[in-house]
């Protein structure tokens, strides 16, 4: 008598019926994971043409005029939110998250399909909140993307009616979505791997969505409890962030409210937030290396417990980002000091990326490419993220573009370098064709250079003291005229490398239609999301069976194996030769664009 588990007799109740119940109102993981990307990369765009528009008006104050000083706070504001939160963490979770979750882990979709469905439309519903505070009067909110009050709440600030309002709505909105989103993946991790699928056989992939998304679980409720008193101050004069203070000469009906509050707040989610975006990330480069290496990722365990050791000391390091608040000495002792104990670990997951590349035998193709360049990326921010942890040195530096500088290697160009290298290398899992090589490898230089040209420049101008937030710097006696022209320079890159954006988006989807067919396994990787039966994989992802697994998932180029890879779900006693692998090992599939 066979025996056929529950979850796959009743998984027959959610196959679509309807072209709708297919792509629109799916319960398909898959499918809901690409609602997530794309909306989260059409946010993203808006994002990004915002800050192409600050890069203009602070490169040339002079001669262009489509911004005021409102509008340009306004725009400061909704690409940083925009970034982090709709993109970053949308992206990662939503997206990779849902399609790679279910399929790495032998399972046929989220434990529970119904509220997955409801936690892309609830994500959705939080943009488009978001995105009517541009078409309300007086704008979208302009204190900032951190929202510190008093600021945003006082009628000198932009957007200080209808758009915080909206930016407040918007965030809880979300932070109900992620929690709907967060609590499947957990669950399904958990609970839903396949036979043999030990957490210690899980990729690092899977790993790193799963420690950021407790860190989620943990760290959001602190914004979405700030959200909601904000919003009392804002629309009922409560007091709780709100002090006695007076504007335009009259006293305003509060009293007693702390601002500091809301900082330890916002930062006690801000700062596990960085790490929310950052270990996704670390998983999902991990695994990238790992399969264009074709060898095993070094120090698997020690990568496992990494992530572990980073998740749980992102929660006793955010006051670091307070250091100019005026804090007593000795919390800054302690926050400087767990600051550079969560670099440890932090270093060995580089340390290991190396050592996983250390005579492998690497391909250079696009998702090796950027997965190269994250490292490089990471490092360089990395390193000045020490100065900035280290109260005497961040004193002077905190408000200068050194900080925008840092900021952005670490939460904007490391990541975004990742979903590349991971876009590139899942596409054919997800579209069943190869993109195009020579395309992308035009948009990975002009990435990759072009954000050095931005940000590094960026440095010296905070080395000089040229302060951060402002519209436009005038002259002053201690910054050199240099500076300006340096501005100037840095707003040409930004604009190059906006405009390459666009190659990414030609050959995605030129490659929808003309790409290559991928076959089964283009890559000869031996996780499990490539081992489905069909590519790209249906509604049920593995057919009659759910696979069994007999072994990590980086066994590449095991000595004494028969062949460059062995899948996880092959039997000792099954190991494939080269003949019957998917995969040819003297020739990348890809190679046959150029």
């Amino acid at each position: 008598m066979s025996y056929v588990p529950l979850a796959d007799q009743a998984q027959e109740l959610h196959h679509p019926q309807s072209w709708v119940t297919r792509y629109v109102w799916s319960q398909d993981h898959k499918v809901i994971a690409i609602q997530y990307g794309g909306t989260a990369i059409l946010v993203g765009i808006v994002a990004l043409v915002l800050s192409l528009l600050m890069r203009m008006q602070l490169g040339f104050p002079e001669s262009f005029d489509l911004i005021d000083p409102s509008s340009y706070y306004q725009a400061v504001t909704m690409h940083g939110m925009i970034m982090v939160i709709y993109l970053l963490t949308a992206l990662f979770l939503g997206g990779f998250g849902n399609y790679l979750i279910p399929l790495m882990c032998g399972a046929r979709d989220m434990v529970f399909p119904f509220l997955n469905m409801l936690s892309y439309w609830v994500y959705l519903l939080s943009v488009l909140i978001l995105m009517a505070s541009f078409f309300v009067p007086g704008g979208p909110t302009g204190g900032g993307w951190t929202l510190y009050p008093p600021q945003v709440s006082m009628a000198g600030t932009p957007g200080s009616d209808w758009g915080i309002v909206l930016m407040l709505l918007s965030l809880a909105v979300f932070i109900v979505a992620f929690t709907m989103g967060g609590l499947n993946y957990v669950t399904t991790i958990l609970q839903a791997r396949c036979r043999g699928l030990t957490m210690m056989r899980l990729p690092l992939t899977v790993w790193g969505i799963f420690i950021a998304t407790i860190l989620g679980l943990f760290a959001f409720p602190a914004l979405l409890v700030a959200a909601i008193m904000m919003l009392l101050d804002t629309l009922l004069g409560t007091s709780f962030f709100m002090p006695a203070i007076i504007e335009s000469g009259s006293p305003l009906d509060y009293n007693g409210g702390s601002p500091i509050l809301f900082q330890h707040l916002f930062w006690f989610f801000g700062h596990p937030e960085v790490y929310i975006v950052a270990l996704p990330a670390f998983g999902l480069v991990s695994d990238v290396l790992s399969t264009h290496a074709r060898k095993n990722i070094f120090g698997y365990r020690m990568m496992v417990w990494a992530i572990i050791a980073i998740g749980g000391l992102s929660f006793v390091v955010w006051a670091h980002h307070m250091y100019v608040s005026g804090m007593n000495p000795y919390f800054g002792f302690f926050f400087a000091t767990t600051t550079l104990i969560i670099a440890v670990p932090t270093a060995l997951k580089v340390y290991n990326w190396v050592l996983t590349l250390w005579e492998g035998d690497i391909r250079m193709n696009v998702p090796m490419y950027f997965a190269i360049g994250f490292i490089f990326t990471f490092i360089h921010g990395g390193l000045t993220g020490l100065f900035l942890g280290n109260v005497v040195i961040d004193m002077p530096l905190s408000d200068t573009y050194f900080v925008v500088a840092h900021f952005h290697m670490v939460m904007g160009v490391s990541p975004v370098l990742v979903l590349f290298a991971a876009l590139y290398h899942w596409y054919p899992l997800v579209s069943g064709r190869m993109y195009h090589e020579g395309l992308a490898k035009a948009h990975f230089w002009f990435t990759f250079l072009g954000t050095y040209a931005i940000y590094l420049p960026m440095h010296y101008l905070g080395f000089l003291g040229v302060p951060r937030r402002y519209y436009a710097l005038g002259s002053t006696d201690f910054i050199p005229a240099s500076a300006q022209d340096l501005n100037a320079a840095i707003t040409i890159a930004a604009l190059i490398v906006g405009a390459a954006q666009l190659l990414f988006f030609i050959n995605i989807f030129w490659s929808l239609k003309h790409g290559k067919k991928a076959g089964s396994n283009p890559w000869g990787s031996a996780s499990l999301e490539w081992q489905t039966p069909d590519t790209p994989p249906i509604h049920g992802n593995w057919g009659d069976e759910l696979p069994t697994v007999y072994r990590w998932p980086y066994d590449y180029s095991v000595p004494g194996a028969h062949a460059d890879f062995i899948p996880q779900n092959t039997p000792e006693s099954e190991e494939p030769t080269a003949d019957e692998q998917h995969f040819d090992p003297d020739h990348d599939p890809s190679m046959a664009d150029l």
